[in-house]
């Protein structure tokens, strides 16, 4: 296998999941996808804050 995936696989596939889904429900797939997406950044970009407010309280506790 070569690798990587050339326009005429991409094609193929696009085909297929209209076929699958028809063209109304693709829409509404992707905008499920983008929320998805964009919670799961909400997420881990929270994490990171409150990691480190959790690391600035353990410096102001230690002074």
């Amino acid at each position: 296998m070569m690798g990587g995936i050339g326009s005429t696989e991409l094609l193929i596939v696009l085909g297929i999941v209209i076929i699958l889904f028809g063209g109304k429900k693709i829409p509404e797939i992707g905008a499920g996808l983008g929320k998805g997406i964009r919670n799961f950044k909400n997420a881990t970009s929270k994490k990171e804050i409150d990691e480190k407010n959790d690391k600035e309280e353990k410096e102001k506790i230690e002074e």
